[in-house]
């Protein structure tokens, strides 16, 4: 399992920073804490996606 930093996973999905924190904040993308930092796995990333493909097609 790889966790990815929020300026990581900005980048990863061509978005900005802000945006990934309003995510995180919304609880639309999932993340896990270390001490004081703030880490995206890849499976947090996976569902997150899945979640963006099912209302696609919603």
């Amino acid at each position: 399992m790889r966790a990815y930093t929020v300026e990581q996973v900005a980048e990863m999905l061509s978005v900005g920073r802000d945006k990934i924190y309003y995510l995180l904040r919304t609880g639309q993308l999932r993340s896990i804490k270390i001490g004081k930092l703030r880490r995206i796995t890849d499976e947090h990333l996976a569902d997150f996606v899945s979640f963006l493909e099912s209302m696609d097609e919603a």
